[in-house]
Formats: C-alpha cells, sequence, structure tokens
C-alpha cells in the first residue's frame, strides 16, 4: 500500500485514570472533513499508533471515514506502565481508560476497529456501550484463552530472548522491553487461564463483523463460532491463507469487506 500523508501529526492525550494521570499517543487518520461517525483503531497486545503502519489511514479513506489511532499506556510513545498487567487488563481498558478518551476527544457513536486484544477490548466495550457505538470490526478476537495461543505466546518469549523479535518491535515502543513483557507476562500467568468473556459478549446488541484468519495460530475458528452463537446477528468472515493479522496479511479483502458492512449498515450503524 502506498502511505498517503497524514492530515495532522500524533499528538498526546492527558487523562485521568485511578488516581494518577495518564497520556496516550494519538493520531488522525482518514478523510478529515468527514462528516460520518469516527472509526476508532485498538491495538493488538504488542501493537501502538505506528504499528498500525498504513491501514488505518487507507481503511478511512477507502469508507470516506475519519479514523483515530491510539497506543495504550505502556505502549508506542504513551505513558509507561507503573504495575504488572493483571488478568482484568481488558476490562480495564474497555470499561475505564476508553470511555474516557472517547469523552475527553468528544467522540460520539463511533465504529470500533480492534485487532486480538484490541479485539476482545472492542468487544467488552459493546457489552456495556452497544447502543452508543454505530457498531465494530474484530479481526482475531479473543473471547477465551485456548493452549495453541499460549503455546504460540510461550514461542514469541522464545523468539524474543533470541533477539530477532525485539529488533523488530524495537522501534514501535519506547520501552519495548516492558510492552512485550506486561502482555506475554500475563498471558502466560496461570492466573489467567480462566479467562473467559463469552458471558460479557452475549450482550451485545451493536452490529458486529467477526474476522479471523483460518490459519491463525493464536486462535482456532471456535473464536468465531463462539461470537455467532452469541451474537446471532453478527457476520462472520473466515480468510484462507491468513494468519492472525487479517489487517496487515489481507488488507484490501479486510477494507473491502469492512466497507461492506458499513454500508450494510448504514454509516451510522443502523439498517
Amino acid at each position: 500500500m502506498t502511505k498517503p500523508v497524514p492530515y495532522t501529526q500524533p499528538f498526546f492525550i492527558d487523562l485521568p485514570w485511578r488516581g494518577q494521570g495518564i497520556q496516550l499517543e494519538a493520531q488522525w487518520v482518514g478523510a478529515p472533513a468527514s462528516a460520518g461517525p469516527t472509526v476508532v483503531f485498538l491495538h493488538e497486545g504488542l501493537g501502538s499508533v505506528s504499528h498500525w503502519r498504513d491501514f488505518p489511514d487507507e481503511f478511512c479513506r477507502a469508507q470516506g471515514l475519519r479514523g483515530l489511532v491510539f497506543s495504550r499506556f505502556g505502549y508506542g510513545r504513551s505513558s509507561a506502565r507503573t504495575a504488572a498487567l493483571t488478568p482484568d487488563y481488558m476490562h480495564q481498558q474497555a470499561h475505564e481508560v476508553l470511555p474516557a478518551l472517547l469523552a475527553r476527544l468528544g467522540i460520539v457513536q463511533p465504529w470500533l476497529f480492534g485487532h486480538s486484544d484490541g479485539a476482545s477490548i472492542a468487544l467488552l466495550y459493546a457489552s456495556r456501550h452497544s447502543a452508543e457505538l454505530s457498531g465494530l470490526i474484530v479481526a482475531a478476537p479473543h473471547l477465551y484463552v485456548e493452549e495453541c495461543a499460549l503455546a504460540a505466546i510461550a514461542a514469541a518469549r522464545e523468539a524474543y530472548r533470541d533477539g530477532a523479535l525485539r529488533a523488530r518491535l524495537a522501534p514501535y515502543h519506547d520501552d519495548v522491553d516492558a510492552a512485550f513483557r506486561g502482555w506475554n507476562d500475563i498471558w502466560l500467568d496461570p492466573a489467567f487461564r480462566d479467562w473467559d468473556i463469552r458471558a460479557d459478549v452475549a450482550a451485545i446488541t451493536a452490529p458486529l463483523l467477526a474476522i479471523q484468519g483460518e490459519d491463525d495460530p493464536y486462535g482456532t475458528l471456535d473464536q468465531l463460532h463462539a461470537i455467532a452463537r452469541l451474537v446471532p446477528h453478527a457476520r462472520l468472515l473466515v480468510l484462507p491463507g491468513c494468519g492472525h493479522s487479517p489487517q496487515r496479511e489481507c488488507s484490501a479483502e479486510v477494507i473491502a469487506a469492512g466497507g461492506q458492512f458499513i454500508s450494510a449498515m448504514g454509516r451510522d450503524g443502523k439498517i
């Protein structure tokens, strides 16, 4: 993909959270003059603003919408974490940080686009705030912990220790060690094995498109099948020959499917 010039430079958002101030790195992308809903992008467990690369801008320009990309604290150029992640860290992001961020920027009725951990955060947010969303698109979501995911995350730890993965991730984070270890340690913590958001997902009423690669090493297709069982109105897209990052590996298909979904729902999420 070619890289359009962003219409703003990255900026920082100050938020109060649990008695402290946090600063989140953010950037507007897409169509600056759009009157439609903003698309808010929620990154994966090792992601950040820059780690998304061109995809959010390409996606939003294709739909004629404006987008917001931000790095959760502990990632990218955002504030460092002051404590280790706990098993409810995605609930904290969905129920505390994301609502505060949307309120701070005056974003109403957004679309959410989440990948991996970000997809789970989007689902958790929608479980309480469906009426406040235009809809959500989730790629490679996690609803519960699978053995294949733990095996892949353990393999990532080895790749990080060998140095190759660390070198690839370092440009995207001010503190790459803290970013990696925070995600890796909590997923491999025995206390995390019981993490399960299926009961939360069952409460979603917002329009929902769920996408997964057929060859995703971090989750079987039962993650999508669970969404279909719990949210009967959800639409599913399975991508053959695709792994854990559909927005990178099959970007054209994801942009096209996302655009068709948004159009079918109506630009405000209503059929």
